[in-house]
């Protein structure tokens, strides 16, 4: 949970040389500052498009599958990936806790670094994770050293176990793997914002740009997305969408959104008084 006690007057103005969200706003993982809160998903990107999508989408942390990074083969993602870059090796393919952690060290071994983004999932239909495997996993990792961000469900139980298991940040689906559906479970996510004193990086069925500053809005501190970028018309154009929408609704939530009137409208301009005698 980030409690942020900033306005845009003193957080705003200053932008590095990308175009990336102000160095006096940045997202803390595992010690290390991120201007950027956008997180870009890299597995379903042909390696061609990587560096373009990277550049438009202003990034500094990117995930890759390990199968993506096999090393001395013709065709190596890490080839692809700009220096200065924080690699965030995900255990996709992993069915439990054991898995998870083997293929984190091998990623380790490949000189991905010490971030590791836990996904354990045996559904094969809906990819749902398994949440309490997902928290075995953490425990395991960060007690060796990883910065671990576990991919889960959004339950407030397993986040609270996932924060004494040493997670770095709570990584809560908003929907679906791949659905792009948006934020069905934006319930449970305002709840995890509230309670957990870790960040919540919402991952998984952003869909689209409107959906990532939807989520930015209501407090969450980054947006991973993948699906909705990769299956786009023109990929570097709609990573670059995603970056400003991420930047507009963090923006949103750290100005205050304006009150909400249920019943009726409320004039922001005097709309009697001013054809008055007196006037």
């Amino acid at each position: 949970m980030e409690k942020e006690g900033h306005s845009l007057s003193t957080v705003g103005g200053q932008h590095d040389i990308a175009g990336q969200w102000p160095i006096a706003d940045p997202l803390v993982l595992g010690g290390k500052a991120f201007g950027s809160r956008f997180i870009l998903g890299s597995g379903k990107f042909s390696l061609k498009d990587t560096a373009a999508v990277i550049e438009n989408a202003g990034v500094e942390m990117v995930t890759l599958a390990l199968r993506r990074a096999n090393e001395g083969g013709e065709e190596n993602i890490l080839d692809f990936m700009p220096e200065g870059l924080t690699l965030l090796p995900n255990t996709s393919g992993a069915r439990n806790a054991q898995e998870a952690v083997r293929i984190a060290r091998l990623a380790r071994e490949l000189g991905c670094g010490d971030f590791v983004k836990v996904e354990v999932i045996h559904d094969s239909k809906y990819l749902m994770p398994d949440n309490h495997e997902t928290v075995k996993a953490t425990e395991a990792l960060a007690g060796e050293g990883f910065v671990v961000l576990p991919y889960f469900y959004p339950d407030l139980i397993a986040a609270r176990e996932l924060a004494r298991a040493g997670a770095a940040a709570v990584m809560p689906l908003g929907s679906p793997i791949g659905s792009n559906k948006g934020l069905l479970t934006k319930y449970f996510i305002e709840m995890l914002i509230e309670e957990i004193e870790l960040p919540v990086i919402v991952d998984a069925g952003i869909g689209c740009p409107s959906q990532a500053c939807e989520a930015m809005e209501i407090g969450v501190a980054a947006v991973m997305a993948n699906t909705a970028i990769a299956t786009a018309g023109d990929v570097a154009l709609m990573a670059r969408a995603f970056r400003l929408a991420v930047e507009a609704g963090r923006a949103a939530y750290l100005a205050g959104l304006g009150r909400v009137m249920e019943r009726h409208g409320v004039a922001s301009s005097p709309l009697t008084g001013f054809l008055s005698r007196d006037n």
